[in-house]
């Protein structure tokens, strides 16, 4: 399955090869940001960005997305809102990432065909199950809850190796540090998501960027010349 936007052609699922998928801090201000995302694009084949937006009202909303989605997606990278379906069309967004199998049911209809449906917050297999079948266009293992916990990576590690032995559905798991990349990878996963990996990295998260996208190749060419 292509994970894509039909409406603007920003495709996640194409490359051989897992990808880089960037998870952003709470954004309220879109100029430090922009420059950070344009930092990380230019650095790495990034399949996707997920923009998680402060609150404000909805035209806030949109004006913040419309100030980082253009530069972001010049380049062929996809940008995923977390949560708030309703802003994706006017906010230039590829697509929406819903956390529960309950968000992504209700938001499916105003998102597909068009637009990128993304699963999240599922807390077992049967979560995970369901929000396939329902028409997710992923599902992400791993990413931190609200109250910033997140799964052991052995959970995860083992999560992703049974998810890719059964389901076609891309598969995306978060990575705490840079360093995790590689387990990540040799359990099966299509894209690795980065957060503070990225931006709290003292480097700068163009050079962390460059970083994890050396890691993403090296493993796949280790892998590669196992066969």
């Amino acid at each position: 399955m292509n994970v894509r936007s039909p409406a603007r052609g920003a495709n996640l699922a194409d490359a051989a090869r897992p990808r880089l998928y960037v998870v952003t801090p709470a954004v309220s201000d879109p100029l430090p940001l922009r420059e950070a995302l344009a930092d990380i694009v230019a650095a790495a084949d990034v399949a996707a960005v997920l923009l998680n937006l402060d609150d404000a009202d909805e035209r806030g909303l949109i004006n913040t997305v419309k100030a980082l989605a253009p530069a972001v997606q010049a380049g062929g990278t996809a940008v995923v809102v977390a949560g708030r379906p309703g802003i994706v069309a006017r906010g230039g967004a590829d697509g929406a990432h819903l956390s529960g199998t309950a968000a992504l049911s209700a938001a499916l209809p105003s998102l597909k065909p068009a637009f990128i449906a993304g699963a999240g917050g599922l807390e077992s297999r049967h979560d995970a199950m369901i929000a396939a079948e329902a028409g997710a266009d992923y599902v992400m293992f791993g990413e931190p809850g609200a109250d910033g916990r997140r799964p052991s990576l052995d959970a995860v590690i083992e999560r992703v190796a049974w998810w890719a032995e059964v389901f076609a559905v891309p598969c995306v798991a978060y990575a705490p540090s840079l360093d995790d990349i590689p387990a990540l990878l040799a359990a099966g996963v299509d894209f690795v998501a980065a957060g503070g990996a990225l931006f709290d990295d003292p480097r700068g998260p163009g050079a962390a960027a460059a970083d994890a996208a050396a890691r993403l190749a090296a493993t796949a060419t280790a892998e590669t010349a196992t066969w």
